[in-house]
């Protein structure tokens, strides 16, 4: 079965055995459209890529008879020069390592792992927050108090306690005990064992937050005259801007 000889309509199961198929491929990805060849496809046999296209069909056609993929079509065109020419791509490293990950192209996953850009994300900074508890459920929780006091207003306060000893966190539970505030609108981050500092710590708050669409600022938190300790030795004030 060619499938440049055989218009099908959208969204149709591929019937018959890809053993038939033209050595010549086209393909729908995302919306974006690609020629390539059939061993290109399948360069590397464990991946799901290549599963795509071997024994009984698995994908469906558009309009045109084009193999259609629901994934971003943007990058595969550097999945498919890495299958072409082995050659590894310098941009958009995030995006494509997704994409990587998805298609399961495991040579390819291991590359871009070690690239400055991944190496830095999933080796240094990602290996630290594991060492900080409950991080991703802390970032969270500073999002859902923002949201809440969100209401008729043009920024949210979120005050966070940063702490990196165990020692600092005994002086910060009792810092707050003095504090004249709800203390369940306090997100409380670490202790941790790791080289990285609480101002490295702060960053990475601020990062991900970013990250998930919202603009923030920090600063020290200055609580009122009569604070058991310095505030700013443990306090932050995360400022969300709505508008």
């Amino acid at each position: 079965m060619s499938i440049s000889s055989e218009h099908k309509p959208l969204g149709k199961q591929v019937t018959g055995s890809l053993h038939t198929l033209s050595p010549i491929v086209e393909l729908n990805v995302g919306g974006e459209m690609y020629t390539t060849t059939l061993s290109t496809l399948k360069k590397h046999p464990g991946s799901k890529l290549a599963e795509m296209f071997t024994g009984q069909p698995k994908l469906r056609t558009d309009s045109e008879g084009r193999f259609f993929i629901d994934r971003p079509g943007t990058y595969f065109k550097y999945i498919l020069e890495y299958l072409r020419s082995n050659q590894v791509p310098t941009q958009c490293i995030q995006d494509v390592y997704k994409e990587a990950l998805f298609y399961d192209i495991e040579p390819l996953i291991k590359q871009l792992e070690d690239s400055p850009q991944l190496f830095g994300e999933l080796v240094a900074r990602k290996q630290f927050l594991a060492r900080v508890p409950n991080y991703s459920e802390n970032i969270e929780l500073m999002i859902r108090i923002a949201r809440a006091e969100a209401v008729a207003s043009r920024h949210s306060g979120v005050i966070v306690c940063v702490v990196r000893t165990e020692e600092d966190a005994a002086r910060c539970q009792d810092a707050l005990s003095s504090l004249d505030m709800d203390k369940k609108s306090v997100v409380k981050f670490g202790p941790w064992k790791a080289a990285p500092s609480i101002s490295d710590l702060l960053d990475c708050i601020q990062m991900d937050v970013e990250a998930k669409g919202y603009k923030i600022a920090f600063h020290p938190h200055i609580a009122e005259k009569g604070f058991r300790f310095k505030s700013h030795d443990f306090f932050y004030k995360f400022l969300f801007t709505w508008w």
